[in-house]
């Protein structure tokens, strides 16, 4: 019986590898183990960082919400809640993208949380 070599397909799967690896420094892109650490290590990471990036631009869209509604004399807190009790259906990114560009239209707004709260 003849003996089957894995070499082809071992040979694809550590170029596919690689290729992956590519742009890694130093022997993180050329040696078969490294690259395989790092890119496992770098896939977690990405992982980890995708539900991260949420959680990073919702702070972002607070702080921006916050400093726009301050300038108007309310705090974030009674802001969202009068916008609650106004109903505004705006999300924070839509009123943070409004306090940034559209000065008139987040000035309307505050007043009608002002006025949705008293």
């Amino acid at each position: 019986m003849v003996r089957v070599s894995n070499g082809p397909a071992l040979r694809q799967k550590k170029n596919r590898r690689l290729k992956l690896a590519k742009g890694f420094w130093g022997g993180r892109s050329k040696l078969w183990r490294t690259a395989t650490e790092t890119l496992l290590r770098a896939w977690a990471y990405s992982t980890r960082d995708r539900r991260r990036k949420k959680r990073e631009f919702r702070a972002l869209w607070i702080i921006r919400v916050n400093a726009a509604a301050r300038m108007r004399g309310l705090s974030y807190s009674a802001f969202i809640d009068g916008c609650n009790k106004a109903n505004i259906g705006l999300n924070r990114k839509q009123l943070a993208e409004i306090a940034i560009h559209d000065a008139p239209a987040f000035d309307r707004i505050c007043e009608e949380a002002k006025a949705a709260r008293a």
